[in-house]
């Protein structure tokens, strides 16, 4: 049983508890005019439709089906105008009568949604709960994580405990040294630590909020033989939410949409059980003080609250590792109350004289550009010393790759010179040059 959710027998009874499917029309947990109108709008969309369609689009077991099919027919909704070569009452096609047509436009008008049935959000609340503490990483997963990166000594002590605790994490310093691939490494972690259940959507007072969404939830098979599962439920890796400058503040709320009627769920709800990744943090289409009113409550007390359209609010867990990347100063960014509910800050310094030389041998290494040591110290000398200009991790990479694409282009062995290095740096760098003042005699 221990391969249910990597967490343990004990969790795994509760939460198969919590994702039994419905035994019978008696055992939905939805009101059932929701599972109707689903039905009619399904028969309204694709005509003539098998009870077997109705199971694999719906997600709901043949016997419930097989019930409120039989009401329906009483109510002269439906009618079973053939079946297909199957035996009994699974092999029925049924088709929608004129009565059940108005019907189904009436459930068109309210919402276009056609999919899984929606699960309560009260259950989908305790299955988040239950499976929000992932399997802990271990010093060696983080170093191994981190091994295509230069990094200062005991580097892996400062990110490990936060992606273990699974609430906050900023990291900050100055720019191409690595947060934004540091980041990654630690949502491939979070991604890779164990599975998560999660639904397709969830319903509150008869709506419905789409919670999957393709780009972040990557579904695992299962052998659902060996568990009595709900069809609603799938199994995923550890959903990663990412985002940098196109970050806008009503990504943060539930987005109605007029025409499909029914919800989608916001980038922290599709994040919940894994990690939400805000890189260029200060840099996004709101000021960092609106993040901070959004999410000061939810960051102290792990609750978000959405308002429907109807004005009525709702609360949901807010359980996911939330991962801030800057290059700006944060205490310029936010003020005190926001970084102390920031559980752990992390500086990525810009790399000394020793790191910088071995990211420079590291990409020499992997371009198969030879090494040349006076060539390296030259750039060092003149491109770094006598400007007065910063080290940064990302320089080795680009300015080796400029040195390919020099000798690619002269048609001549990949190799290091002081001339070609000159060349590459005047490329990659932008020195500001005193230029002369144009009179209108010039011009």
């Amino acid at each position: 049983m221990a391969s249910f959710t990597n967490q343990g027998p004990e969790l795994d009874r509760t939460l198969l508890a919590l994702l039994a499917p419905p035994a019978s029309l008696a055992e939905l947990d939805v009101p059932q005019g929701l599972l109707v109108d689903l039905i009619l709008r399904l028969m309204f969309v694709e005509g003539d439709t098998p009870v077997t369609r109705m199971e694999q689009v719906l997600c709901v077991p043949f016997k419930v089906l097989d019930d409120l099919l039989l009401a329906m027919q009483t109510d002269h909704l439906v009618e079973v105008p053939g079946a297909t070569g199957r035996i009994g009452r699974r092999a029925y096609v049924y088709r929608l009568t004129e009565e059940g047509k108005a019907r189904a436009r009436d459930a068109m008008e309210r919402t276009q949604y056609v999919g899984p049935l929606p699960v309560p959000l009260t259950k989908y609340s305790k299955a988040i709960l239950l499976q929000a503490r992932r399997s802990l990483v271990t010093p060696a997963q983080v170093k191994e994580a981190l091994s295509h990166l230069v990094l200062p000594e005991g580097f892996d002590r400062r990110i490990g405990p936060a992606i273990n605790a699974g609430t906050s994490l900023f990291l900050y310093g100055p720019p191409g040294n690595g947060k934004t691939t540091i980041a990654q490494a630690v949502a491939e972690l979070v991604s890779g630590s164990d599975l998560i259940w999660l639904p397709y959507a969830v319903t509150v007072s008869n709506q419905i909020i789409q919670v999957y969404d393709a780009l972040v939830h990557r579904e695992v098979s299962v052998e659902r033989a060996a568990f009595n599962i709900d069809l609603r439920w799938n199994q995923y890796r550890r959903p990663v939410v990412m985002v940098g400058g196109e970050l806008k503040l009503d990504s943060l709320d539930l987005r109605f949409d007029p025409i499909t009627g029914f919800y989608e769920a916001p980038l922290q709800m599709k994040a919940n059980g894994g990690m939400f990744l805000i890189d260029d943090f200060g840099r996004q289409q709101m000021r960092p003080i609106d993040l901070l009113n959004r999410w000061i409550v939810p960051l102290e007390t792990h609750i978000d609250t959405f308002r429907l359209r109807t004005g009525q609010t709702f609360q949901v867990p807010f359980k996911q590792l939330i991962v801030f990347s800057t290059n700006l100063d944060p205490t310029e960014l936010v003020d005190d109350a926001f970084l102390r509910r920031i559980q752990i800050k992390v500086e990525v310094p810009s790399p000394d004289e020793r790191m910088y030389y071995q990211l420079f041998v590291g990409m020499c290494r992997q371009l198969k550009v030879p090494f040349d040591r006076a060539s390296f110290l030259h750039l060092l000398q003149e491109w770094y010393y006598r400007p007065g200009r910063a080290l940064q991790a990302v320089h080795p990479r680009d300015i080796l790759r400029i040195v390919v694409g020099l000798c690619d282009y002269a048609g001549m062995p990949y190799q290091l010179t002081p001339e070609i290095i000159d060349e590459a740096c005047r490329a990659y760098f932008v020195a500001p040059q005193p230029y002369a003042r144009r009179t209108d005699r010039q011009l």
